[in-house]
């Protein structure tokens, strides 16, 4: 079995916890200047900060308890955190296949355009359309999209979560 690097290896339920704090925030913040900066979020992003808006108050309180409380209860609060973003990580991973075409999103954001045969038509799809396409990339960085982005770095707060209730059980 591969060993952990060192960090890793003195990693503590603190220090996970506090990762996992500031790694979420700067992400969620980071959202936040992208749709500032006019790179607004579909449907599936904005689904996707859900994570982050319940695992940045549970990784503080988690942080916490770790300072403070017992380990059994640090480490239950990491693992919590660890399904969070095992999750978020799944969704990111959905959400970047919807923008590579490799499967179907949701039908209210996603597919062909459809031509309205009458003005009244038209008005009616105006009324319900979704301006933000769930399978249109707004921006790529280093090859990735956000959604991609955010499998990965959901992926390396989930390990660093897990990581740390491992040793908060032991």
């Amino acid at each position: 079995m591969p060993t952990l690097p060192r960090s890793l290896q003195t990693l503590t339920p603190l220090q996970a916890a506090l990762g996992v704090l500031a790694i979420a925030f700067a992400t969620i913040a980071g959202a936040w200047i992208f749709e500032w900066a006019g790179y607004l979020p579909c449907e599936l992003c904005l689904m996707q900060r859900w994570a982050y808006y319940a695992g940045v108050p549970l990784a503080a309180l988690t942080a916490l308890v770790a300072a403070y409380g017992p380990r059994w209860l640090a480490g239950a609060g990491l693992a919590l955190l660890g399904l969070v973003f095992v999750g978020s990580m799944v969704f990111g991973v959905y959400h970047a296949g919807v923008e590579w075409g490799f499967w179907a999103g949701p039908s209210g954001c996603t597919g062909a355009l459809t031509r309205a045969d009458s003005m009244q038509d038209f008005m009616k799809q105006l009324e319900t359309a979704k301006v933000v396409r769930c399978d249109a990339v707004a921006i790529r960085i280093l090859g990735l999209s956000l959604a991609g982005w955010n499998a990965m770095i959901s992926a390396t707060m989930a390990t660093l979560a897990l990581l740390g209730a491992r040793k908060a059980l032991a």
